[in-house]
């Protein structure tokens, strides 16, 4: 994958940390949640590899033609 910027958000959310990645080009953005003491580069890592798997694969997971509901993030 070209190198891109990605954006990362973390929540803390009781004992989960919710880190999102969101390419800041394309704006798209995916969801990665943990345990809270785990490493952030772990999170980060898993964060970005749903964001590229998101980006090279657009269509997968949508609505639109899928034939089943959600999105995959």
């Amino acid at each position: 994958m070209k190198e891109r910027s990605v954006l990362f958000e973390y929540t803390t959310i009781g004992a989960w940390a919710r880190v999102a990645a969101i390419d800041e080009a394309t704006g798209v953005e995916v969801v990665a949640i943990g345990p809270v003491g785990a490493e952030r580069s772990a999170l980060e890592r898993l964060a970005l590899r749903k964001l590229e798997r998101a980006l090279a694969h657009p269509n997968e997971g949508g609505t639109a033609g899928a034939g089943r509901p959600g999105r995959l993030v």
